[in-house]
């Protein structure tokens, strides 16, 4: 599996542990995330008996745009 959280958690792997441990802010992981851009992909089913009442899909992309202006 590749991705953002795979390369946010890849860091981990060399850890020492008695090194002090980074926290990453939240405003660091939206940073990184919006860098690479990540896919959010879902289902959910309610059924009762048996019979499927509600389905919601979910397909998301979230990634920042950049505009080139001429300058």
């Amino acid at each position: 599996m590749d991705g953002p959280v795979t390369d946010l958690l890849d860091g981990l792997d060399g850890l020492d542990a008695g090194a002090p441990v980074r926290q990453a802010s939240l405003v660091d992981l939206l940073d990184r995330v919006l860098a690479t851009g990540v896919v959010l992909s879902g289902d959910v089913t309610i059924s009762l008996a048996g019979v499927d009442l509600v389905t919601v899909r979910l397909r998301a992309l979230i990634s920042s745009v950049h505009e080139e202006r001429p300058g």
